[in-house]
């Protein structure tokens, strides 16, 4: 009897992971219980490190897994977003900036075909992780020096492959390519303001006055073709009573130190967008009248108003009649 029978099945320590069992759960009924289902169709991989974010607000975290979740070409501006969402657009724009500062958003400003500036935006869905394209290194290119052998299974060592006659060596007689890419047609000036009256004297003493610009910066050296562009904008500023030296100021004033590369571009925005007001209409006023001094006539001595001496009104009719 002393025995021990291994067939006998364990009650004693199924009725022990029984009770483990119990305490566990019971051990977890004021704390958090998951009811997990399993998902099969749309849903959306987010990593612990943005859920969990320590540092991240919470809108920033709920941003982030919606923006993770939307499809490629979405849009995701804060205009967007505010649609979307019932916060503010300074509450939305702060947590893009968070998402921004700890690597989960990239917004990169970038020209269109058509001249138009667009905001481009990538979305990290592990921040400092790179991809497998760009984790992967760059095969190897063969260089001249390399042996025919190298790298060849069949090939044994010191059995070269024979060069069939006439075969031309990879890349003998292409033509270099062209690095140099056709520069884009420059674009036009903008638009300038055109005189009332175009007079032949006023245009000349605009382009003068454009021509002396570069006396006082030298970047603003004009060409020929920008100073007729710019002249008439230049004569509607004269014709409305703006002095000269007026117009060299608004030209030349709080110009950037630096990066000016078309300065007939920014002459002409400055001479529409700061053209001013005709000047304001004043009616013509009249001369004072001349009060001239008293004169003593010489045939009756009465005394009369005249410029000068001599003889007065009817001494002068008397002696017409006379003649």
């Amino acid at each position: 009897m002393d025995a021990q029978n291994l067939s006998a099945p364990p009650r004693a320590q199924a009725r022990v992971a029984a009770k483990r069992r119990a305490n566990r759960s019971s051990a977890h009924v004021g704390g958090l219980t998951h009811d997990n289902t399993r998902h099969t169709a749309r849903f959306t991989v987010i990593g612990n490190h943005l859920a969990q974010h320590p540092e991240l607000s919470g809108l920033a975290i709920g941003l982030g897994v919606h923006i993770q979740s939307l499809p490629t070409g979405a849009r995701v501006d804060i205009k967007t977003l505010t649609t979307r969402f019932p916060e503010g657009s300074t509450r939305i724009a702060a947590a893009l900036r968070e998402l921004e500062v700890h690597g989960y958003l990239r917004r990169t400003r970038e020209r269109a075909p058509g001249g138009r500036i667009v905001t481009r935006t990538v979305f990290c869905n592990r921040p400092g992780h790179r991809t497998d394209a760009e984790a992967a290194p760059e095969p190897a290119r063969p260089t001249r020096s390399t042996p025919a052998h190298v790298g060849s299974a069949r090939t044994g060592p010191g059995n070269r492959a024979p060069e069939r006659p006439g075969a031309e060596r990879p890349g003998a007689g292409r033509p270099a390519p062209e690095h140099s890419k056709p520069r884009a047609p420059r674009k036009p000036l903008p638009a300038v303001p055109q005189p009332a009256c175009v007079a032949p004297g006023l245009l000349q003493a605009a382009a003068d006055l454009l021509a002396d610009l570069r006396r006082h910066d030298p970047r603003l050296l004009l060409s020929a073709c920008d100073t007729a562009h710019l002249a008439p904008g230049v004569a509607a500023w004269l014709e409305r009573d703006v002095s000269a030296s007026a117009v060299r100021r608004a030209l030349t004033g709080d110009l950037p130190p630096e990066g000016l590369r078309r300065p007939a571009a920014l002459l002409a925005h400055r001479l529409a967008a700061q053209l001013p007001p005709p000047p304001p209409f004043r009616e013509p006023v009249q001369p004072p009248d001349v009060r001239h001094p008293l004169q003593t006539c010489d045939g009756c001595d009465r005394a009369f108003r005249a410029p000068a001496p001599g003889r007065c009104r009817d001494c002068r009719s008397g002696l017409r009649v006379a003649v």
